[in-house]
């Protein structure tokens, strides 16, 4: 299934343009010594008002034997976006108002964040529930993408968790990731893995 980019979309999301839009489906979680468990999963990749970057929500409840929905697992927000300096003419930091155009209009501008290897730095930051944020980083190269965390900052009263990698790729239409953790004094094993399909 060939890609569809978004024509109104910032040329920074170009390389991310296939992540976009809602994604459902199932999967499998287990880790270490606990059982693996049937869940669903809705995936949203939004592009927020011009934001050369990409909102991030994601949530996985469980599901009984017959398939029917049960507890919510886990909520997931983040913002996915290019490796590049920041600069005046990029907002923030905190409400920061922008100074001056971005020279990153086109494709073939963003075609100068290419990686020797023909793929692009990534920068992903992830929040969850129970104290847990995530900053990872990464490559996008065509419709593959490999997240490693950089950062791992928890409160006091959450859970032991302290490195994790992640996969995403499209294969035949449909959005297939799997998650290694590192928690709860295990190494890093894997956890989690689901194949969701566009719904929009």
């Amino acid at each position: 299934m060939p890609i569809e980019i978004d024509a109104s979309l910032p040329s920074e999301l170009i390389p991310l343009a296939w992540l976009v839009g809602s994604w459902e489906g199932e999967g499998e979680v287990g880790y270490a010594e606990t059982a693996q468990r049937h869940f669903g999963q809705c995936i949203e990749f939004s592009a927020p008002g011009g934001a050369p970057y990409l909102q991030y929500s994601a949530h996985a409840w469980l599901l009984d034997e017959e398939g029917a929905r049960q507890d919510t697992l886990t909520l997931e927000t983040g913002i996915w976006e290019l490796v590049r300096q920041r600069e005046s003419f990029d907002a923030g930091p905190g409400l920061l108002v922008p100074e001056g155009e971005t020279p990153y209009t086109t494709a073939e501008s963003v075609e100068g964040l290419r990686g020797e290897e023909g793929d692009f730095g990534l920068e992903v930051g992830i929040v969850q529930p129970h104290g847990i944020m995530e900053l990872y980083t990464g490559r996008v190269a065509g419709p593959r993408i490999d997240l490693s965390t950089d950062v791992v900052a928890r409160t006091k009263t959450a859970k032991d968790y302290r490195a994790s990698t992640r996969m995403y790729g499209l294969v035949e239409g449909d959005l297939l990731w799997a998650w290694d953790i590192a928690a709860l004094g295990h190494e890093l094993a894997s956890h989690a893995s689901a194949r969701l399909k566009k719904v929009s």
